[in-house]
C-alpha cells in the first residue's frame, strides 16, 4: 500500500510527540530547586509520584490496554488477556526485584531502628536505584504513548494537539519521580536533571518506530498495544507500593506520604480530564 502522508505532515506529528516527551524536562528541572537536606519535600515527592503512577496505571494504562485487547479478542477473552498482562507485568519486575540481594535491594523495607543504622552511602544507594527503576518504568510507558500521539497527529491533527497537551501536563509529574530521588542520592543537579530528561526521549523514540511501523506496514498492531500497556501497568503499580510509598514513609511523616499520594492522583486526574475538551 502507497505511504499517503506529506513530509509537513510526518514533521508535525514528531514535532508534536516531541513536545509532549521533552515536557518531562519541566519536572526534571525541579530538582535544581530542591533543598539537600529537606526530607520533607522529599516523602511529599516520593508520595506524589507514587500517586501519579497509580492513577494512571489503573485510569488510563490499564483502560487503553483492556480496549485494544477487547478489540482483537473480543470482551470475554480481551479482558482476560489484560489482567494476565497486567499481572505478568507484576510478575516480570517483582522477579528482578528478588533476583536482586536484599542489602542492596532498594525495595526491601526495614525497621526504623535498621533504617537509622544505615549509612549515607547505603541510603544514598537506595534512592539512585529507585530514581533509575523508575525512569525505565516512565519510558516503557512513554514510548507507545509516543505511538498513539505520533499516529494520532497523522490522522487528525485536531485532536491531536489536545492529546499532546495532556500528556505534556501529565509528563512533568512524571519528571519529578526520576529527579527527586536521583538528586537526593547524588546531590547531582545536573545528572538528576539528565537522567529524567532522558526518560522522555522515549516518546518521540515511540515516534520514529510509530513512523517506521505505519510507513513499511501501514497499520500497528493491537494486541502487542494491548499487551505492552497492560504489563506497564502492573510494572507501576508495583514499583509505586513496594518501593515509592515505603521509601516516602521511612523519610517523612505518614501524613505527608498519604498527602503527596493524593496530590499527585488530583494532578493526574485533572491532565487527563483534558482528554474530554
Amino acid at each position: 500500500m502507497e505511504f499517503e502522508y506529506s513530509w509537513s505532515s510526518i514533521l508535525f506529528a514528531f514535532g508534536l510527540t516531541l513536545f509532549a516527551g521533552l515536557s518531562t524536562g519541566i519536572g526534571s528541572a525541579l530538582a535544581f530547586f530542591a533543598k539537600s537536606e529537606n526530607k520533607k519535600f522529599l516523602s511529599l515527592s516520593l508520595g506524589f509520584s507514587a500517586g501519579v503512577m497509580i492513577y494512571v496505571s489503573f485510569v488510563e494504562i490499564f483502560q487503553k490496554a483492556k480496549d485494544s485487547l477487547v478489540g482483537v479478542y473480543g470482551q470475554n477473552y480481551g479482558v482476560v488477556y489484560t489482567v494476565l498482562a497486567f499481572f505478568g507485568g507484576i510478575a516480570f519486575i517483582a522477579l528482578i526485584d528478588k533476583l536482586i540481594p536484599s542489602y542492596e535491594n532498594p525495595h526491601e523495607v526495614k525497621s526504623l531502628k535498621k533504617l537509622e543504622e544505615q549509612s549515607s552511602d547505603e541510603k544514598n544507594k537506595k534512592l539512585m536505584r529507585m530514581g533509575v527503576f523508575s525512569a525505565l518504568a516512565i519510558a516503557i510507558h512513554n514510548f507507545p504513548e509516543g505511538l498513539a500521539t505520533f499516529s494520532a497527529a497523522l490522522t487528525d491533527p485536531s485532536i491531536a494537539l489536545p492529546i499532546a497537551f495532556a500528556i505534556a501536563i501529565h509528563n512533568i509529574p512524571e519528571g519529578i519521580a526520576v529527579s527527586v530521588p536521583i538528586y537526593y542520592a547524588t546531590k547531582n543537579r545536573k545528572k538528576a536533571f539528565t537522567l529524567s530528561f532522558l526518560s522522555g526521549l522515549a516518546e518521540p523514540v515511540g515516534a520514529i518506530i510509530g513512523f517506521g511501523l505505519i510507513y513499511f506496514f501501514v497499520g500497528l498492531d493491537d494486541a502487542s498495544f494491548g499487551i505492552l500497556f497492560a504489563a506497564v501497568a502492573g510494572i507501576m503499580v508495583f514499583i509505586s507500593l513496594d518501593e515509592l510509598l515505603p521509601t516516602a514513609e521511612e523519610y517523612g511523616e505518614h501524613h505527608i506520604a498519604i498527602y503527596g499520594l493524593i496530590s499527585g492522583m488530583a494532578v493526574m486526574a485533572g491532565s487527563l480530564l483534558l482528554f474530554l475538551f
